[in-house]
């Protein structure tokens, strides 16, 4: 294909750059590997990736050997900065190079076209591909390399460029950020020649963690230092992929791609776990070395590990407060919060995925309030029917975790989880909504704010009532005593609930999208971001609790009287109370093996670029201990959460963003798989407990709502179910180029999402029903999820479309 046009002039004059620039001399050192992960484009056809060892070996160490930095162009360089073209670009760098005025001369020549509009005449940019459309490219747009054979020239001059910004240089280059430039002497023979040394950097720069290496190094001895360590480790990949004997690089394949070829291992006993184990015991140590060493790395724990507290704390204090009304002050705020702790720092020690967040969730907190019913109706002992429908979980995990029932997960979608994430979001958004409905309906739409002009009475805040309460005596007995007390009209507490959960809401969601903002720099702005929760959450409490300490409002119930650990008395039930817990139990371990295993593959997507690993059976093995020891002691159940785990992936990312078409998206280049911020964050969950009731009562219920509001908002980022849907409101020339709006046609997409729509409404309708019996079908609704989509969805719609619109690349 021949290179695209170059805009306008009156688009390109706008472009200015402050550069790093690195010129490199006699670059005999220069790694060429066979890594087949793309194509190089270039003038007119398609070139793969350098094959050093075809070529050359090259000379490592030596004096000739070595890539010599002659010049350093700061960033501030005003010469940069005034450039208006890549071709102007050019010229400045070949003024840089020392280089004669006939050779400069010369070189321009060749390098620039002749065109009324001059542009660059030999590019190499590469092109990549996802594993589901082999044969649909798209370009990477965030480097550009230009080379031309100089006749005149003695010996090989290289400059590598480093823009301070993405740039836009292109049609299929609008952020470059790393420009490359290559002579070569025109007698050069043809293993060393421009185009040959031009696919050996490029092949080296199609490397996205090498990429982002390099733009944050300091000086050129480290960005030197860092192109030979990569060159050096990709040989020594080639030889090995030469070898006779094939490496299984476990730690780079997802179960989603392996298990499926291997249903006859279900029943192979073990087998997953010891998988697990040999693919994720060597990486225990970077675990926690991940956490420490590398660029920002303490920057991101440090902000993620605040993050995890408050999105951890909140939701404990939250569903503590639920569980207390439920079970009648049986497991109250305290218990959760140590359960919180224990099972977090059990996991985060010795769990096999580091990036999974455990947490008590509302469904959960369902099935616990189920077990309170039947114990009143058929006058149980709680905490002996709570621990054995706990330990009849533990012991159905157990089975799933040996005989790897984890398997099922290959069935499992992109479709299956966005619905997934999706109901969760629709679930804390519920919760929010329905405990702000709750508080308008006791405050403000309570009788005595009312005015129904009932005879001549007339309501206003002095008004007195009579109130019955009914108080309990030592002896068991209750009395009941009449009392006159002023009764306020209390609107205002509802609109301070009401403002207090949407400005927690809009500041949170303000900070975390202000990375997006022109203001501040990019590292300032990151760092901002990623302390958007805890800001947020700080920020509206001082609000509530200071700036309108004259408004009446009520804390979390909180009681300290009883014991945190409570042990299991199984002997106090029948068999018949055995055998209904295990039905319980086995409903149970259903709802937190799909739970376990979405969240999981939902972190390790390949858009995450982990590279570590996923250890789906071991990870429900240590469900199953965590499990049976919480419930022999009466704290409340956990299991990894959405869409807190992916969350968490996120804040320890690093990514890049690309612009194609106008549309800025980003990809996740890298992520610190590190134990350290859920270990961190839930030591100090931990020491939290010194703080109740105060000052953690000073955290309104308001602000839990918000925190919940939060978390369903940040957690539609990236969920392509989402974006269809708001498809159906969006004018059809304003679609995103997205990789399936070019694919497949319109009718389809929507035809997909509208059976996606419609299991999430399954999901719901079970999900949000008001009898709690009827909710307990919902883990085999969950499940019934994988059948629907490779029996169902295929019949309406093409394969070939479904690739598309259900790829875990993109």
């Amino acid at each position: 294909m021949s290179r695209a046009a170059w805009p306008a002039t009156e688009e390109r004059t706008s472009c200015t750059w402050n550069t790093d620039t690195f010129l490199l001399t006699r670059s005999r050192t220069c790694i060429e590997f066979g890594q087949h992960i793309g194509q190089i484009q270039i003038i007119g056809r398609g070139q793969p990736f350098t094959d050093f060892g075809k070529w050359f070996q090259p000379v490592m160490g030596s004096a000739n050997g070595s890539i010599v930095t002659k010049h350093v162009l700061e960033q501030a360089n005003d010469e940069a900065a005034q450039t208006s073209t890549p071709v102007d670009l050019v010229d400045l760098l070949l003024g840089k190079m020392d280089l004669p005025v006939a050779v400069v001369e010369e070189a321009k020549t060749i390098l620039v076209t002749h065109d009324i509009v001059p542009s660059l005449a030999k590019t190499i940019q590469a092109t990549y591909s996802t594993r589901d459309n082999v044969n649909i490219f798209d370009y990477d747009e965030s480097w550009l390399c230009t080379m031309g054979d100089i006749p005149s020239l003695a010996q090989r001059r290289i400059a590598i460029m480093r823009l301070k910004h993405p740039t836009n240089m292109g049609e299929t280059c609008h952020d470059v950020q790393l420009f490359v430039l290559i002579l070569c002497p025109g007698k050069e023979k043809g293993t060393k020649n421009g185009l040959e040394t031009s696919r050996t950097f490029a092949t080296l720069l199609a490397d996205v963690n090498l990429r982002r290496q390099l733009l944050e190094v300091t000086n050129e001895e480290e960005f030197k230092e860092l192109v030979l360590k990569r060159a050096k480790e990709l040989v020594i990949v080639q030889q090995q992929s030469r070898s006779s004997v094939h490496i299984k690089v476990d730690s780079l394949q997802s179960i989603n791609e392996t298990s499926c070829n291997k249903v006859k291992k279900f029943c192979q006993f073990g087998q997953g776990i010891r998988e697990d184990l040999c693919r994720r015991l060597p990486h225990y140590l970077s675990d926690y070395v991940d956490g420490i060493i590398g660029p920002k790395t303490q920057q991101k724990v440090m902000s993620t590990t605040f993050f995890l507290y408050f999105a951890c704390l909140l939701p404990a204090i939250a569903f503590g407060v639920l569980n207390d009304h439920n079970t009648n002050g049986k497991i109250g705020v305290r218990k959760v919060i140590v359960g919180q702790t224990i099972g977090g720092l059990f996991f985060a020690f010795f769990g096999g995925q580091p990036l999974l967040i455990m947490l008590t969730t509302a469904p959960l907190a369902l099935y616990i309030k189920v077990i309170s019913s039947i114990c009143d109706d058929f006058e149980l002992d709680f905490y002996a029917m709570y621990g054995c429908v706990g330990l009849w979980c533990a012991f159905f995990l157990l089975l799933f975790s040996l005989f790897n029932v984890s398997r099922l997960m290959c069935w499992c979608t992109r479709s299956t989880e966005e619905i997934f994430g999706l109901f969760i979001s629709i679930a804390f958004c519920v919760d929010a909504f329905r405990d702000t409905a709750k508080n308008f309906q006791k405050n403000y739409s309570s009788p005595q704010c009312r005015n129904d002009n009932i005879g001549d009475v007339e309501r206003n805040v002095n008004s007195t009532l009579t109130y019955y309460l009914l108080n309990q005596t030592q002896n068991g007995h209750h009395d009941v005593i009449a009392t006159d007390e002023p009764v306020e009209c209390n609107q205002a507490t509802s609109v301070l609930f009401l403002l207090l959960m949407l400005g927690t809401v809009w500041v949170g969601v303000f900070i975390f999208n202000f990375k997006k903002t022109p203001f501040l720099s990019a590292g300032k702005r990151e760092a901002l971001a990623d302390y958007a929760l805890p800001i947020a959450v700080l920020t509206m409490s001082f609000v509530g609790s200071f700036l309108f300490q004259d408004v009446k409002a009520e804390p979390f119930r909180y009681d300290d009287s009883d014991s945190v650990f409570t042990v299991t008395p199984l002997e106090r039930l029948s068999g018949l109370a055995i055998a209904g817990a295990m039905g319980l139990g086995f409903a149970l371990s259903l709802l937190i093996l799909m739970d376990q295993n979405i969240s999981s593959a939902m972190v390790n997507t390949p858009l995450n670029n982990l590279k570590k690993g996923p250890a789906y059976h071991w990870d429900l093995f240590v469900m199953a201990i965590l499990t049976a020891a919480l419930s022999a002691v009466g704290l409340p159940w956990m299991h990894a959460l959405v869409p807190h785990s992916p969350l968490h992936a996120r804040a320890l990312a690093d990514v890049e963003e690309r612009v194609h078409q106008g549309h800025v998206y980003q990809i996740i280049v890298r992520v610190r798989e590190t134990r350290l911020t859920v270990l961190f964050s839930h030591i100090l969950i931990g020491l939290s407990i010194l703080l109740l009731p105060y000052p953690l009562a000073y955290i309104p219920p308001a602000v839990l709502n918000g925190l919940f509001l939060y978390v369903a908002i940040t957690g539609l980022g990236g969920n392509q179910m989402f974006e269809r849907i708001m498809l159906f409101f969006t004018e059809q020339s304003a679609y995103p180029p997205n990789h399936y709006i070019r694919r497949v046609p319109q009718r389809k997409i929507h035809q997909f999402t509208g059976c996606q729509l419609a299991q999430l409404l399954l999901m719901c309708l079970f999900g949000f029903v008001p009898w709690p019996y009827m909710k307990m079908v919902f883990p085999v609704i969950l499940l019934s999820l994988l059948p629907i989509r490779h029996l169902i969805v295929p019949r309406l719609i093409e394969r070939r479309f479904l690739k598309a619109l259900d790829s875990s690349e993109h």
